[in-house]
């Protein structure tokens, strides 16, 4: 049984076998083969004479025609070929019909290949790949961010990929992507993602060392792989030394470890939003003889900032890596924490081994200098340069891109009392106070538009308005809540109390009065802001 496909190529006939079924090994010649030399009418006419079969129309790659012979024959016409050329003669058994396969038929679309998509390297990504797969553990998962532009308002999400090979990827879902796979991921699990796009990486928020970026589509899958793969690790650094921060470029993301040597207290931040975030300074040393400062932001400040301000306290000074600091040149050379930054404390990696082994012996009573600070003649720093209250103006100080930070020895000479304090939101975000700017609403109550909620009571935080002089001249400062305390010798809401409820002016008075004239050693910021044309 033989089945093939007849094609046809200018005036020649092409015989492609598809299967063939050997019957009988060795058997005489069937029929009375002749080379084929009829034209193309006459073979078409012996064709249908001898096998009842409709001549075969031309045949395309799409739709192949299949044609099969039982029990028959071949016609004349048709070149057969029987490799053994016996002289034995056997009569050929019944075969039953024949049914060819579905990709055979003539009919219909062609069958879609649903077959699972190969498993490739992070490293071998690239948008003309039709079906890929990724086998990689989650290094890194961000929050959900909400967003308005012209297209209205969504959500976003990303989180970091690492493969067996080292290729790092981020991936980004937006709106209802977000809604299916935000609570499926999880830092440190291994998962099988496929059928997303590829998209150029925006370098200007994604660190990674690849072009491209994959989206997740309603279409994609991931798929948690429940065996862990120990071919996969944790983690990738790529540590810089201290010493080489000081050459790197603004804005740099960087891997950096060293030993903390000291945490300064979380302070509160006034964004130029209007919302309040806290700060935490520490610094870091290592083998390279240099220290830099490190800026904990936000959660960063209050989480992990907490811990090491606790070790540190106990005269444990623990190791400390960052994965994905941004490198600041402001006050000289310093790292800051980013969305994406991840904290290691005392990890298991060999760097910081080596690093506790060296400050332990002997690494601790080492000096370093520090990057972190543009040092002037005498050892101050940038931010304790001396300057007389005329020289403000006199050097345009505040007119430039950044503010300029100076150090004034002088005499608070006045304070203003019509509006020296404001009413601030008590209730919390999280773990700090909101300190938003509250309103009478029309329930008596105080409302704060940040939280869109109302409240019983309200806080008092200064805003004090304070004029300064020393020998060269005069100038006028803002003073808010703890430097106001410290000015003024009592809170915020004392003082408002005491003018504005108990009507005590003569009391008011005289603590102001008693706050005038007291010699300062004042650390300033100074920024020129326009308000209107002015």
């Amino acid at each position: 049984m033989v089945i093939f496909v007849c094609l046809f190529a200018s005036v020649y006939r092409v015989i492609v076998v598809l299967n063939m079924e050997t019957i009988v090994p060795h058997s005489e010649t069937v029929g009375n083969p002749t080379i084929f030399g009829e034209t193309d009418t006459e073979t078409q006419k012996t064709l249908s004479a001898a096998g009842n079969i409709q001549p075969p129309n031309r045949v395309g790659f799409n739709e192949p025609t299949v044609q099969h012979s039982v029990n028959k024959a071949p016609p004349r016409g048709i070149n057969f070929h029987n490799p053994a050329n016996s002289t034995s003669s056997f009569r050929p058994s019944v075969q039953p019909s024949y049914q060819p396969p579905a990709s055979y038929r003539n009919h219909g679309p062609i069958m879609k290949n649903e077959a699972p998509a190969r498993v490739i390297p992070i490293a071998a990504l690239n948008p003309y790949q039709g079906r890929w797969a990724i086998k990689a553990r989650v290094t890194a998962k961000g929050d959900i961010r909400r967003y308005n532009n012209a297209k209205g308002d969504g959500k976003v999400f990303s989180f970091d990929l690492l493969d067996s090979d080292g290729g790092e990827i981020r991936v980004t879902c937006f709106n209802a992507v977000v809604d299916r796979f935000y609570d499926v991921t999880e830092v440190g699990k291994v998962y099988l993602i496929s059928k997303g796009s590829l998209k150029p990486a925006q370098k200007n928020f994604n660190h990674l060392k690849n072009e491209w970026e994959i989206f997740l589509e309603s279409t994609s899958t991931v798929e948690l792989c429940p065996d862990e793969d120990g071919s996969i690790p944790r983690q990738q650094f790529s540590f810089r030394p201290i010493g080489d921060i000081e050459d790197a470029e603004n804005n740099t993301i960087l891997d950096v470890i060293g030993v903390v040597t000291s945490v300064n207290p979380s302070v509160p931040i006034l964004r130029k939003n209007g919302m309040e975030t806290h700060r935490r300074i520490l610094n870091l040393k290592d083998e390279s003889g240099k220290a830099v400062e490190v800026t904990l932001w936000g959660e960063f400040c209050n989480r992990d900032g907490r811990q090491l301000e606790e070790m540190v306290d106990s005269a444990s000074h623990p190791v400390l890596a960052i994965k994905a600091g941004k490198v600041s040149d402001f006050s000289g050379k310093s790292v800051g924490t980013i969305s994406s930054t991840q904290l290691f404390i005392n990890p298991d990696f060999p760097e910081a081994h080596k690093l506790r082994n060296w400050f332990d012996h002997g690494g601790k009573d080492t000096a370093s200098f520090s990057i972190s600070r543009d040092t002037m003649p005498g050892g101050s720093s940038r931010n304790e340069i001396r300057k007389s209250v005329s020289q403000i103006k006199e050097e345009g100080l505040g007119r430039s891109e950044k503010p300029d930070w100076i150090t004034v020895k002088a005499t608070v000479s006045f304070i203003k009392t019509d509006s020296f304090c404001y009413t601030a939101c008590p209730l919390m975000i999280g773990d700090k106070q909101c300190n938003k700017k509250v309103t009478r609403s029309g329930t008596n109550r105080w409302l704060c538009d940040r939280c869109n909620q109302e409240s019983d009571d309200c806080d008092y935080r200064y805003l004090l308005q304070v004029q300064i002089q020393d020998h060269t001249g005069l100038t006028w400062v803002t003073a808010f809540q703890e430097t106001g305390e410290e000015i003024m010798g009592c809170p915020a809401k004392k003082l408002y109390a005491l003018k504005y409820e108990l009507e005590k002016e003569e009391e008011f008075a005289e603590i102001v009065r008693d706050r005038l004239f007291h010699q300062y050693m004042l650390k300033l910021k100074i920024k020129e802001e326009s308000y209107g044309d002015e």
